[in-house]
């Protein structure tokens, strides 16, 4: 997963490849693979979809259209570890969500959210000083992370009924289709690239898509979801070491701060929803919070 950035920065830079060409490639790619399984055990599972599962489905696709396209825009204009660790506030927002639905957090999430936004008014501070573009940037790598809460929310309503298989499927299959939409109005071409153009793209979805999601759905059937959760948080500092070691991306040393800030906030917030997870394993919140360790880079 903390490939992810450094992956689409270089396609970005080094080729013709537009940015909702990746999210549009790397969904529609992904759904023909996940729909795989699902067609030769048990096609009929697409027809016993509900009409509230496919308006979950939906609703999710259309956040993660919007989260794709406002965080690949995001690498174009400030820096990947910039980008991964303002858009990896997912989990900070799911709880913020969940505060305006009126759920209690515990003081220690409360603690975390505030050092998390504390780093990302660090960052962008520092970014309003050295260009508007970069600040910009920053704004869009915001809220995809939002976006990204968002669409974990509305597919944990949908997963709560849903196999993996079929609502990956959908909901990858209806994003690509939005993104494809997306495209056409903003003038972005979808096909027509070098083949060095292709490769990225390959590369993106088998990474980022494929095996980085994958592997994290593997790893929350054997591992706890807090562990998991963790593990996820590296991305951040992961992104950051290889664009500085294969796109020699420099930061102002402000940045780190906002960088470490951020990391050790989510992190708080992860360990602070422990107890409050325990107590919400069945029922309703058992889908919302095992999909929300997932993330969507």
């Amino acid at each position: 997963m903390a490939s992810s950035g450094p992956l689409i920065a270089a396609t970005l830079g080094a080729t013709s490849v537009s940015a909702l060409a990746i999210a549009f490639w790397r969904n529609a790619i992904g759904a023909v693979v996940m729909a795989g399984p699902v067609v030769v055990r048990n096609p009929r599972q697409f027809g016993k979809v509900t009409g509230a599962e496919f308006r979950w489905s939906l609703a999710a696709a259309v956040a993660l259209a919007l989260h794709f396209a406002c965080f690949i825009t995001s690498l174009q204009l400030t820096s990947v570890a910039a980008a991964t660790a303002l858009v990896c506030l997912q989990s900070g927002w799911i709880a913020i969500f969940q505060l305006f639905r009126g759920v209690r957090l515990r003081w220690p999430v409360l603690v975390g959210l505030g050092l998390a936004f504390g780093g990302v008014v660090t960052i962008t501070g520092f970014d309003m000083g050295s260009s508007p573009e970069a600040l910009v940037g920053d704004l869009l790598a915001v809220a995809g992370g939002a976006l990204a809460g968002i669409y974990t929310l509305a597919g944990g309503k949908a997963r709560q009924s849903m196999g993996t298989g079929v609502y990956t499927t959908l909901c990858y299959g209806m994003c690509a289709a939005i993104v494809a939409g997306m495209a056409l109005l903003a003038g972005q071409p979808l096909a027509g690239f070098e083949a060095t153009g292709w490769l990225g793209i390959l590369a993106i979805t088998v990474c980022a898509q494929l095996v980085g999601h994958t592997a994290f759905n593997y790893l929350l059937a054997t591992m706890s979801p807090l562990l998991v959760s963790m593990i996820i948080l590296l991305e951040i500092p992961g992104a950051a070491l290889l664009a500085a070691a294969f796109l020699d991306e420099t930061l102002p040393a402000g940045t780190y701060v906002g960088l470490a800030m951020i990391l050790v906030g989510l992190a708080v917030v992860v360990l602070g929803q422990r107890g409050s997870r325990s107590a919400r394993r069945t029922g309703e919140g058992a889908g919302e919070e095992r999909l929300a360790e997932l993330g969507t880079d």
